[in-house]
């Protein structure tokens, strides 16, 4: 999911069960390029490449489905429109109206007509500014076809383009015809946090616009006290108590420890800046034998 302050987009990976962003990434870029490095991300912090990834059509993009499904990982991606001017006159002769028989690397057309290619691969820039290889397939057999104005505006033969990345594409339809109540759930899932923090908390915005780095940090902070506020509500009260009482414990041990190193000092360190290092008094503090040996250097 993508969210848009100024000069900046924001994306963020949210588990389903509870509806908590686990991470995100301020970029100044659009999502056209940015699932597959969310992802990847989300596989480090996970340990396992057994989830399933739900986006909406903004990501529909070959290379980012090639990235996400080579790493094992199932993608849902909405599938943008076919504008108009790619239609065909009879939507009966679409382009998914086509059976692509792999092993012959050839189409079978609604008639039952085999469009074969040349192996050739040529090249397109697409509306978003990315180059992709595509090879054609045509036959023949259109120039006698009594149902090519229905297929065609082309008054020579229908002519079908098979993108490099057309099995990835494929592979995600599949998915999606297939498991479309899941997709449905990604609002609900994905846009929870967003509304939260920008319709309810007001930040429609970040403190700083100075840096990418500052950015992040802004925005860190908001999922953070989001992420605090979201476990407090699903956490039962004694739950909450006893995850509070861990955490009391584990401050105290660390205080323990810092105490037990800084405070029982048998001098007093004399820091002069311009004196070198092998000339300052050394500290001897008194360690208590329950530090662990690894902090005696220190």
């Amino acid at each position: 999911m993508c969210t848009t302050i100024p000069e900046h987009s924001v994306q963020s990976t949210v588990d389903s069960k509870h509806c908590i962003p686990i991470d995100y990434k301020v970029t100044n870029q659009n999502d056209s390029k940015a699932m597959g490095n969310m992802v990847q991300r989300a596989k480090s912090i996970l340990r396992t490449n057994d989830f399933t990834v739900l986006y909406d059509k903004g990501f529909h993009t070959g290379s980012e489905l090639k990235t996400v499904q080579e790493l094992g990982i199932e993608t849902i991606v909405a599938i943008p429109g076919v504008p108009s001017t790619s239609q065909a006159p009879n939507h009966e002769y679409n382009y998914e109206c086509f059976r692509y028989d792999k092993a012959e690397d050839t189409y079978i057309c609604p008639q039952g007509k085999v469009l074969k290619t040349n192996g050739s691969w040529y090249k397109e820039l697409t509306s978003r500014g990315n180059v992709i290889l595509f090879k054609q397939y045509r036959t023949r057999a259109c120039k006698l076809c009594q149902v090519r104005p229905e297929c065609t505006k082309s008054k020579t033969a229908r002519l079908i383009h098979r993108s490099e990345y057309a099995q990835y594409y494929e592979a995600n339809r599949v998915n999606f015809e297939e498991k479309e109540h899941l997709y449905k759930r990604r609002q609900a899932i994905v846009e929870h946090h967003y509304g939260t923090l920008k319709r309810q908390w007001g930040f429609g915005y970040i403190l700083t616009k100075k840096g990418m780095d500052r950015a992040s940090s802004d925005v860190g902070f908001m999922f953070i006290a989001y992420n605090l506020r979201r476990i407090g509500n699903i956490l039962t009260r004694r739950a909450l108590m006893q995850y509070l009482k861990v955490l009391a414990s584990l401050f105290q041990n660390i205080s323990e420890l810092i105490r037990g190193i800084l405070v029982p000092c048998e001098r007093i360190l004399v820091l002069n800046i311009r004196t070198p290092v092998t000339n300052w008094l050394c500290l001897k503090p008194a360690y208590n034998k329950s530090i662990s040996p690894f902090l005696s250097g220190y």
